[in-house]
């Protein structure tokens, strides 16, 4: 009996003892742990960050333009009777060597039954028929079948236009790689294959947030154009539509239309400077809005969540400065509509704005 009475209160006096001894190995155990984290850690940063040194540049321009985001999924771009365009035609121009544009041309909505059927040389040769011709610019997401762009040519068609819609380079099944020099070129290319084969109709060209970049730059001609382009200068396009137009000698940096895609943590700019700041993505639109010779139409939604209407109106008050408010029109749609930066041909409106516009020219 005292044997086991001694027992037990030797049992009783080693809970307390185990309880340290087992949180002495925890704490242990817990600080060599964050001692590998942090050592792996370490590790990573020392053969990543050349790695990334080299690719992030790359990987920001990608995100500029974000070309291989192909929305939406799943599609056959050369099917466009599947987005109910039942009278269009799937192409591809080759704008330079080893580059291949996917190219989609709408004839007007008058003509639709007529178009069934027919192949690539009926719709070239309607393109003299007097009626005007829009060349769609598209944004910097996505690809020509992105609802809003598809929404853009069902109503040009409607009004009795047609419409061609290219992917730059790069964009949905388009080949190569997006350059502020290559997206001009094959928007410059495009303008004029439907000039050589559009007789007397209007070519009237329509760019939408990144499209408006190409086609200022069409019509400003900065040295970082190809060659092969400076020897078309001086062209004036028979009207220019800019719809959500960018800025970039005015929009300050934490307004860049495309600042979302860089991510702004401190010291950064140091290590991986903006795409911009390196001349990949300038677009120079007011200098190249005051060399413009050509019917401008501003079209600017008051809550574009990427480009501020005030932005907008210092863009329009610059391009009408250089040339006359008869000559340089904005119109404004009410924040209230909710049309944002892409929703601009929902509006009732939107029909009569465009007709007389085309009248003026």
């Amino acid at each position: 009996m005292k044997k086991r009475a001694v027992k037990q209160r030797g049992s009783t006096s080693h809970p307390s003892s185990v309880r340290k001894n087992v949180k002495a190995q925890k704490e242990g155990t817990h600080s060599s742990g964050w001692l590998k984290r942090g050592l792996l850690a370490l590790f990573a940063i020392c053969i990543l960050a050349p790695v990334m040194l080299k690719v992030l540049p790359d990987l920001i321009q990608h995100f500029v333009y974000t070309h291989r985001v192909s929305l939406p999924f799943f599609v056959d771009l050369a099917r466009p009777a599947d987005f109910s365009l039942n009278h269009t035609i799937n192409m591809y121009l080759t704008s330079e060597e080893g580059i291949s544009l996917g190219v989609w041309h709408t004839v007007p909505e008058s003509r639709w039954k007529e178009a069934q059927g027919k192949d690539l040389s009926w719709y070239q040769s309607t393109l003299n028929d007097g009626s005007p011709v829009f060349i769609y610019l598209h944004g910097n997401t996505g690809t020509r079948a992105a609802p809003h762009r598809v929404g853009v040519a069902k109503l040009l068609s409607a009004l009795g236009y047609h419409v061609l819609v290219p992917d730059y380079r790069g964009f949905g099944d388009s080949t190569g790689e997006p350059t502020e020099a290559g997206l001009t070129t094959d928007a410059l290319y495009l303008y004029n294959w439907v000039k050589a084969r559009a007789g007397d109709s209007l070519v009237v060209i329509w760019g939408h947030s990144l499209g408006t970049g190409s086609v200022l730059i069409d019509a400003g001609w900065p040295p970082t154009l190809p060659s092969n382009c400076l020897s078309e200068a001086n062209v004036v396009f028979d009207g220019v539509i800019l719809e959500g137009a960018f800025n970039t000698d005015r929009q300050n940096i934490h307004f860049h239309p495309f600042i979302w895609y860089y991510w702004k943590y401190p010291g950064i700019g140091y290590l991986f400077p903006e795409p911009w700041a390196q001349n990949k993505v300038v677009f120079p639109s007011e200098k190249n809005l005051k060399k413009m010779k050509s019917p401008i139409l501003f079209l600017h939604s008051e809550d574009d969540h990427l480009v501020p209407i005030q932005i907008a109106r210092q863009t329009y008050e610059a391009a009408a400065s250089a040339q006359s408010t008869d000559r340089v029109k904005l119109v404004t749609f009410d924040g209230s509509l909710g049309y944002l930066h892409n929703g601009l041909y929902r509006d009732p409106k939107l029909p009569e704005v465009l007709t007389g516009f085309v009248s003026s020219l």
